[in-house]
């Protein structure tokens, strides 16, 4: 099964002008996955939100640019989005398609937006997916705290799947490469 690691909308907009949720220990276990990747040979695939004129992640504005922690590396490819799915009106499936990959490594942004979205997309998709538990992170909301979007969506996405595609969530720790 041959792998990549999607890192999605970890955006300055989001983990600094928004202060998401736990931002330095998301970013310490991106940033450990992201290095575990490049040593292994494994693709490190960015994807980027558009959020549309005066949106924090209006596109080629600070708040648009990935945060300079977990930066890619030239070579290293950007997918610019405009909605929640990665996939959506994006090459993303075409280059995961063209280099033969049938597991995703998921981390990023947003949790019950475009990670949870990400994560059923792909298995309808066939492929199969890691959720790095701890390697996400959102913000609070009106009727929930962050940590409790968090653990939410950790538990209904770990087993979800697609006839056969799943989702399993593990902690950064117990990703292997």
């Amino acid at each position: 099964m041959k792998t990549a690691l999607l890192v999605i909308d970890v955006q300055v907009g989001i983990i600094d002008h928004f202060q998401a949720y736990n931002k330095d220990r998301v970013l310490a276990n991106i940033n450990d996955l992201i290095t575990k990747a490049r040593t292994a040979k494994i693709p490190v695939i960015y994807v980027r939100h558009d959020g549309g004129k005066g949106d924090p992640l209006e596109a080629n504005t600070e708040g648009w640019q990935i945060h300079q922690r977990i930066a890619p590396v030239d070579g290293e490819p950007i997918v610019d989005k405009q909605s929640c799915s990665s996939f959506y009106k994006t090459p993303l499936q075409s280059m995961l398609d063209k280099n033969g990959i049938s597991h995703l490594i998921v981390t990023g942004c947003m949790t019950e937006f475009c990670v949870d979205t990400a994560c059923r997309h792909a298995t309808i998709l066939g492929f199969n997916v890691t959720l790095a538990s701890d390697g996400h992170t959102t913000l609070d909301n009106d009727l929930l705290k962050a940590e409790q979007i968090i653990a939410h969506h950790n538990r209904s996405l770990n087993g979800f799947d697609s006839g056969g595609i799943a989702v399993t969530a593990k902690p950064t720790s117990e990703i292997v490469f």
